[in-house]
Protein backbone atom coordinates (compact mmCIF):
# COMPACT_ATOMS: atom_id res chain seq x y z
CA UNK A 1 0.00 0.00 0.00
CA UNK A 2 0.93 3.99 -0.58
CA UNK A 3 -0.17 6.98 0.68
CA UNK A 4 -0.47 9.69 -1.76
CA UNK A 5 -0.06 13.37 -0.60
CA UNK A 6 -1.02 15.82 -3.00
CA UNK A 7 -0.95 19.74 -1.99
CA UNK A 8 -3.48 21.49 -4.17
CA UNK A 9 -4.92 24.82 -5.20
CA UNK A 10 -8.08 24.67 -2.94
CA UNK A 11 -10.58 25.45 -6.16
CA UNK A 12 -9.50 21.76 -7.18
CA UNK A 13 -10.63 19.76 -4.59
CA UNK A 14 -14.01 19.02 -5.98
CA UNK A 15 -12.93 18.00 -8.92
CA UNK A 16 -9.94 16.00 -7.58
CA UNK A 17 -12.57 14.22 -5.23
CA UNK A 18 -14.74 12.92 -7.91
CA UNK A 19 -11.99 11.95 -10.24
CA UNK A 20 -10.23 9.72 -7.58
CA UNK A 21 -14.23 8.00 -6.32
CA UNK A 22 -14.35 7.17 -10.11
CA UNK A 23 -11.21 5.28 -9.98
CA UNK A 24 -12.06 3.66 -6.89
CA UNK A 25 -10.64 5.37 -4.24
CA UNK A 26 -13.22 5.16 -1.49
CA UNK A 27 -11.65 7.53 1.31
CA UNK A 28 -9.30 10.46 1.30
CA UNK A 29 -8.50 13.00 4.14
CA UNK A 30 -8.38 16.81 3.05
CA UNK A 31 -6.59 19.50 5.44
CA UNK A 32 -6.95 23.31 5.07
CA UNK A 33 -3.35 24.03 5.00
CA UNK A 34 -1.00 27.05 4.02
CA UNK A 35 2.13 26.83 2.62
CA UNK A 36 4.57 28.86 -0.25
CA UNK A 37 7.20 27.17 -2.77
CA UNK A 38 8.78 28.82 -5.92
CA UNK A 39 6.28 31.53 -5.59
CA UNK A 40 7.34 32.88 -2.07
CA UNK A 41 3.72 34.30 -1.39
CA UNK A 42 2.29 37.68 -2.88
CA UNK A 43 1.71 41.25 -1.93
CA UNK A 44 -2.00 42.42 -1.61
CA UNK A 45 -3.45 45.61 -1.39
CA UNK A 46 -5.97 46.15 1.56
CA UNK A 47 -7.68 49.89 2.21
CA UNK A 48 -4.70 51.38 0.36
CA UNK A 49 -1.58 49.85 2.10
CA UNK A 50 0.34 46.89 0.78
CA UNK A 51 0.99 43.99 2.81
CA UNK A 52 2.65 40.73 2.43
CA UNK A 53 1.26 37.38 2.12
CA UNK A 54 3.69 34.96 3.17
CA UNK A 55 1.68 31.66 3.07
CA UNK A 56 -0.92 30.84 0.66
CA UNK A 57 -4.02 28.76 1.22
CA UNK A 58 -3.94 25.24 -0.21
CA UNK A 59 -5.85 22.08 0.19
CA UNK A 60 -3.97 18.77 1.38
CA UNK A 61 -5.33 15.71 -0.24
CA UNK A 62 -4.12 12.36 1.64
CA UNK A 63 -5.47 8.72 0.26
CA UNK A 64 -3.92 5.09 1.16
CA UNK A 65 -4.18 2.81 -2.00
CA UNK A 66 -3.04 -0.42 -3.36
CA UNK A 67 0.10 -0.60 -5.07
CA UNK A 68 -1.44 -1.23 -8.58
CA UNK A 69 -3.69 1.68 -8.11
CA UNK A 70 -1.03 4.09 -7.50
CA UNK A 71 0.39 5.52 -10.87
CA UNK A 72 -3.55 5.99 -12.26
CA UNK A 73 -4.28 8.09 -9.06
CA UNK A 74 -0.83 10.08 -9.51
CA UNK A 75 -1.74 11.05 -13.25
CA UNK A 76 -5.61 11.52 -12.39
CA UNK A 77 -4.58 13.81 -9.92
CA UNK A 78 -1.87 15.92 -12.00
CA UNK A 79 -4.41 15.76 -15.08
CA UNK A 80 -7.08 17.35 -12.91
CA UNK A 81 -4.84 20.05 -11.04
CA UNK A 82 -2.74 20.98 -13.18
CA UNK A 83 -3.95 25.28 -14.22
CA UNK A 84 -0.10 25.48 -15.83
CA UNK A 85 0.43 28.35 -13.54
CA UNK A 86 2.80 28.63 -10.29
CA UNK A 87 1.56 27.13 -7.15
CA UNK A 88 -0.32 23.94 -8.92
CA UNK A 89 0.92 22.22 -6.09
CA UNK A 90 2.82 18.67 -4.98
CA UNK A 91 2.47 14.84 -5.29
CA UNK A 92 3.87 12.62 -2.64
CA UNK A 93 3.89 9.05 -2.62
CA UNK A 94 5.30 6.75 0.57
CA UNK A 95 5.03 3.37 1.41
CA UNK A 96 2.73 2.49 3.62
CA UNK A 97 3.99 -0.43 6.42
CA UNK A 98 0.75 -1.15 8.23
CA UNK A 99 -3.08 0.01 8.27
CA UNK A 100 -5.42 -1.14 11.03
CA UNK A 101 -9.10 -0.07 11.23
CA UNK A 102 -9.65 0.72 14.64
CA UNK A 103 -13.09 -0.33 15.20
CA UNK A 104 -13.09 -4.16 13.24
CA UNK A 105 -8.99 -4.56 14.12
CA UNK A 106 -8.99 -5.25 10.66
CA UNK A 107 -5.59 -5.01 8.55
CA UNK A 108 -3.22 -4.23 5.50
CA UNK A 109 -6.36 -3.43 2.61
CA UNK A 110 -9.01 -4.79 4.56
CA UNK A 111 -8.48 -1.91 6.35
CA UNK A 112 -8.64 0.81 4.11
Amino acid sequence: MKKIEAIIKPFKLDDIREALTELGVNGMTVTEVKGFGRQKGHTELYRGAEYMVDFLPKAKVEIIVNDDLVEKCVETIIEVARTGKIGDGKIFVSNIERAVRIRTGEEGSDAV
